[in-house]
Formats: structure tokens, C-alpha cells, sequence
């Protein structure tokens, strides 16, 4: 379907993509994966022909049809069923031409080509789609003018997902979808007939969705066999193997080097040792696989409050007065909760995110919260609401005005802001940039709940990761609203189910909620979802609430051993200092009143290290107790 050989391709005087050569067989669902900026969005423009590499050629199977989304979300006074039915053009020429045609040969064959294209189907298909992307049989009525950007983005999937291309373009179709429209697409795709090339950073999604990662890294393209997972564990262990390799090939360097060295003078080795100099000549080094590091998030740690953080009783919340979106609410967020917000996109997730934060006041009921709390809400227009002149050392001097520079800047370096992009205007950084400079702003105060909607939309597979460990590395309340299912599964202890008007508690995991939304949701599709039956879902729910009572042990635990782990680093570093020569070669006071602090500081480290070995044994056997209760 797709072959793409020994292209090269540079933005200015950068080098994006060297000597790449890929071959994607019709069928195949690959995904695309690689670091922001790889150029993956580049490589989907030169299979559409919209730029062409700088030299290698870039070749689709001839007559392939060929499908993305757009950039341009479609509108007009049309339905969104009617928008999504007219963009098949051959279907909607066929159709009319039907109604025209005269001579009895053309009639049959447009009746025949509209009879393989399944005509017949179309409107079922059409509205099938939708609904699985959130549209409900009112919504596909209105006009599609009436909608949002966003919820257009949907129809302008919609419009490819119905035209069914030999060759199915995806970039980042996540990002405009919520948790349910993800889940429903991954089905669909599991299914598709044909080719699909998906670029996409949602780990669960590449596991499911497809049978093939091609990575973009260094400028060059590698296709491994399986889905994310599968891929990790391939590449870590080319990279063991590489590096075992590099690591043998500079032994036989040195090696070889010697002999050179040592007999090369000698007359009767002469003739051997240039021998070997040759073979060294010859030898090709064996270049270490390109690593890409990752910056880590680090949120601080806030100061301990009682519970509850917020109480909320019979609590109603809205925009207009009398017409509340959320009603009589009675719920509690405490300091060790983790709960994730599930969903569709308009049922009012993001208005109780308002209420939990204080954006929003209740109409109706109480909203209790201790004075103390400081809520820190992360939210994806907040990106839209930076100043693009500005640059994120301005944007940090707001919250620091009357700290020195350099106390700006290493605030903003924990955050991956070192010189070169703290000085830069915000509208040159990336996505992914300008995400955490809204983590450094929104955690600045240290909050005690930390309210993230949407936090992964410009992360690419790692820097998701190291989210999810800032997230459990975190000592207070989080409460997250996502599509990302990894970092639920991984961060959330709790499900909270948003919809007609109420938020309770959804009995079950992630893998209930994904049958149970596509059962409401239905589609062609959804028949071939396993349908898990009754024992299996009371183990699955019995898990869920074994996670949730282990979840504060867990969590302890893993404090207990992180501050073990920085306070061997402070012993080590002492002890080294301790352990250098040079501090002891001078005999005068001040020589002797360092050595004396140093050894105090150490003995005062190795007694906090003593006490917090204690605490983590003491946690871990804890967690280890309550696990193993639980098991029996």
C-alpha cells in the first residue's frame, strides 16, 4: 500500500528526516510514534503530496483512495447526518445521476457500483458513526454550523471514517475526542477493512487499535511488530544488544590498538601489526541507538490538611439561574483521593471541575472547604490565555516579584525551562512546551488539590509517563478528567460517573465502562465487543474496591522509599566530601570547623536516613499485610 524509500527531508538547516525507508502492506493498522517534533505530521504531508521529500521518493498504491481530516472543520446549514453522507462524492454523483440516467447499460452499472459501495446502508452508517462519537439522534439533525470547533472536528472524522479510504490517515484524532468518543474509535479501528496509519501518543489505543509501531526517531524510520507495549520491550532490548555490541567492538579496538602500539617498532612484528592497523581501519563503529530524555514533572508537595478538603451538600451548579447543569450533589474529596471524571463531552465534567475549584459558585446547598485549601486547576483554553509576547520567564516573575532572577529561573528550570526557552515568546514553544509552563504556574502555590482537565493533549508517550509519576508522586487530592485510559488506570483510585445531571460513584473499572458506553452507543461495530459476563464482573468490581482501600497504603509506601532514596543521595554526597583527601590538608581553624560541620551534618543525615528506613519498612510491611489479606 505504502512504500516509502530513503527519503530525507530538513526544515532549514535541521535534518528532520535522513535516508528513512519504511514499507506498510495494505491491511496493516500501524501506528506512527515518535518524539514531539520527531516529524511525524511532516511524513503524513508527504504521503499526501502536500510537500515532497528533499531527495528518496515517497510512493501509495495507484489508485488508492486516500482519507484525513482535514485542518478546516466542516460547516454550513446542512445536518451533520447530511454533512456526512455528502462528503462521499462518488455516492451522492451515483445517487443523482440515478435519478437522470435514460440508457438501460448505464443504469445497471451505476445500480451495481452503488450496490458494492453499499448504498443502502449509508444512512445507517452514517448515523452509526456519529452516535459513536457522541452525536445523539437530535444532535445529527441540527445544522453543523451550530456546533463548536471541537465538536466539528468530530463530524470531519465522521465524514473519513464513512468514506471508508483504502488508505486511512490519522494525526492525533484523540485530541479533539473525550474518554468515550476514544473508546468507541478504537473499536471501529480494530475492525477497519483497510489500510490505517495513525499517528497518536494514546498508549492504549496503539495497543489495541493497531498490529504495527513504525517509530520516527533521529531521522529514521523502524517498524516493529505488535502494539506499544510490544514495541517498549522490542527497543529496549535492540538498544541491550546494540550496546553490547558497541561495548565488545571498542574492547577489540583497544585490544587490537595494543598489539599495534607494542610490536609495531618490532621488525619481527611489523608486518603483523600493520596488518591489524588495517582490520582497525576497516572496522565500522557500531553507533548507540539515539535515547531521547525526558524532562520529569515535579509538583511540590503542599501542607497536610484535614479531611474533607470540600464537602458538597445537595449542592447545584450551572450558568444561567434555574437552569442548573449538575444538581443536588453530595459528595466529599479528601487529601489522599485520586479520582477520575467520566463522562461524555456537555454532560458537565468541566462544571464541576469549576465548582471544585471555585471558578464556580453553588446555586442551590453548601460547598464546604477548609480555609486553608489552595486548589490548582489545569485546564486546555488556559493555553489560549497565555500572553503569546510574553515568555515564561515573564509569566513566572508575576507569580515571584520579589524574587531575585535566579530563583525565577530555577523554578522554571524544575520545569524543563532552561535559558533557551525561558527567554522565548510562548507563541514559539511547542504544545507540549506551553503545557508545562501551565503545570509550573498551576502547582506554583503548592495545592492541596490538584484539578487537571485534559493534561496529555500536547504530551507525547513519555512525557506522559513522567506526568503519571509527578501525579503518584503527589501528596495531595487529584481529581482528572481524560481520555488518556493509561493515565486513569495508572492515577485513579476512584470512578465518578458525570451524567444526566448528577456525579456518583461508577461500580466498576475502566474495562465496565468500556462495554457498558458502547452497549449505549452501539454501531456495527459494538456486537464484536467482549461481553463480559456476570462472575466476571463482580471479580473486576471486587478489584476495583481492593485497589481503592490499598491505595493509601500504596501510597505511603512509596513516599517512605522516595525519601530514603534523596536521603542516601545527601549521605553519599557527605560521605564523599568526607572521604576527599584535600579537605584535609590544610591545618587551620576554618579547615578544621568544615570537617567538624561536615561530620555533624552526616551523623544528623545517617539518623534521618535510620528513622526513614524504619517508616518505609513499616509502611511496605503494612501494604504488604493489607495485600496479602485481600488476596486470601
Amino acid at each position: 500500500m505504502l512504500h516509502i524509500t530513503d527519503i530525507t527531508y530538513r526544515i532549514g538547516d535541521r535534518l528532520l528526516i535522513d535516508q528513512a525507508t519504511v514499507v506498510v502492506p495494505a491491511g496493516h493498522k500501524v501506528g506512527l510514534v515518535g518524539p514531539n517534533g520527531a516529524g511525524k505530521s511532516t511524513l503524513l504531508k508527504m504521503i499526501l503530496g502536500e510537500i515532497s521529500p528533499e531527495s528518496g521518493e515517497v510512493k501509495v498504491r495507484p489508485s488508492a483512495r486516500l482519507g484525513h481530516v482535514g485542518q478546516e472543520a466542516p460547516g454550513g446549514p446542512q445536518s451533520l447526518l447530511e454533512t456526512v453522507i455528502q462528503s462521499n462524492k462518488e455516492l451522492v454523483s451515483l445517487e443523482a445521476e440515478a435519478l437522470t440516467a435514460t440508457d438501460p447499460h448505464r443504469i445497471a452499472e451505476i445500480h451495481t457500483r452503488l450496490a458494492d459501495i453499499s448504498a443502502h446502508t449509508a444512512h445507517a452508517r452514517a448515523a452509526t458513526i456519529l452516535q459513536g462519537l457522541g452525536f445523539n439522534e437530535e444532535a445529527q439533525a441540527r445544522p453543523c454550523s451550530s456546533f463548536s470547533g471541537g465538536w466539528r472536528m468530530r463530524v470531519a472524522l465522521a465524514c473519513v471514517l464513512f468514506n471508508e479510504p483504502d488508505l486511512l490517515l490519522l494525526d492525533e484524532p484523540t485530541n479533539y475526542l473525550d474518554l468515550e468518543g476514544v473508546i468507541w474509535l478504537e473499536t471501529f479501528l480494530k475492525s477497519y477493512p483497510y489500510t490505517v496509519l495513525i499517528v497518536s501518543h494514546d498508549r492504549d489505543l496503539l495497543n489495541n487499535a493497531v498490529g504495527h509501531i513504525v517509530h520516527l526517531e533521529g531521522g529514521k524510520l523502524n517498524i516493529y511488530t505488535g502494539g506499544y507495549d510490544r514495541f517498549e520491550q522490542l527497543r529496549a532490548e535492540k538498544m541491550e544488544r546494540q550496546a553490547a555490541l558497541k561495548s565488545k567492538q571498542e574492547a577489540e579496538r583497544r585490544h587490537i590498538q595494543a598489539f599495534v602500539d607494542r610490536f609495531k617498532a618490532k621488525a619481527s612484528k611489523a608486518k603483523q601489526a600493520q596488518s591489524r592497523l588495517k582490520i582497525l581501519e576497516k572496522m565500522q563503529p557500531i553507533a548507540t541507538m539515539a535515547t531521547s530524555e525526558t524532562i520529569p514533572f515535579r509538583f511540590p508537595n503542599p501542607e497536610p490538611l484535614s479531611s474533607p478538603l470540600i464537602a458538597l451538600e445537595g449542592a447545584s451548579v450551572g450558568y444561567e439561574v434555574g437552569h442548573p447543569i449538575l444538581k443536588k450533589l453530595d459528595l466529599r474529596i479528601d487529601m489522599d483521593d485520586r479520582i477520575a471524571l467520566l463522562g461524555a463531552n456537555g454532560n458537565g465534567k468541566s462544571t464541576f471541575a469549576k465548582l471544585l475549584s471555585g471558578r464556580l459558585a453553588p446555586m442551590d446547598g453548601s460547598s464546604r472547604k477548609s480555609k486553608a485549601l489552595k486548589v490548582g486547576y489545569f485546564a486546555q483554553h488556559q493555553l489560549d490565555e497565555l500572553n503569546p509576547k510574553s515568555t515564561p520567564l515573564d509569566q513566572m516573575k508575576k507569580l515571584m516579584p520579589d524574587a531575585i532572577e535566579a530563583k525565577v529561573r530555577a523554578r522554571l528550570g524544575s520545569f524543563g525551562f532552561g535559558a533557551d526557552k525561558a527567554d522565548r515568546p510562548i507563541e514559539s514553544l511547542s504544545g507540549g512546551e506551553k503545557a508545562r509552563l501551565m503545570f509550573a504556574v498551576c502547582t506554583f502555590d503548592a495545592p492541596q488539590l490538584l484539578i487537571l482537565d485534559e493534561p496529555t493533549n500536547h504530551l507525547d508517550v513519555d512525557s506522559r509517563e513522567a506526568l503519571i509519576h509527578a501525579i503518584n508522586d503527589f501528596d495531595g487530592a487529584v481529581v482528572l478528567i481524560s481520555h488518556d485510559r493509561h493515565l486513569l488506570e495508572a492515577c485513579a483510585d476512584r470512578l465518578w460517573l458525570v451524567e444526566k445531571g448528577d456525579v456518583k460513584r461508577f461500580e466498576g473499572d475502566l474495562a465496565d465502562y468500556r462495554v457498558h458506553l458502547l452497549k449505549e452507543r452501539g454501531g456495527d461495530r459494538a456486537d464484536k465487543v467482549d461481553k463480559s459476563d456476570s462472575s466476571r464482573k463482580a471479580q473486576r468490581q471486587a478489584a476495583a474496591d481492593v485497589r481503592l482501600k490499598l491505595a493509601p497504603l500504596r501510597r505511603e509506601a512509596e513516599r517512605a522509599e522516595a525519601k530514603v532514596e534523596k536521603l542516601s543521595v545527601l549521605v553519599a554526597g557527605l560521605e564523599e566530601k568526607l572521604g576527599n583527601p584535600a579537605l584535609y590538608a590544610s591545618q587551620d581553624a576554618a579547615a578544621t570547623a568544615k570537617v567538624t560541620s561536615l561530620q555533624v551534618d552526616l551523623a544528623k543525615q545517617k539518623a534521618l536516613l535510620e528513622d526513614a528506613e524504619m517508616a518505609w519498612l513499616e509502611a511496605q510491611e503494612a501494604y504488604d499485610a493489607a495485600s496479602a489479606e485481600f488476596a486470601d
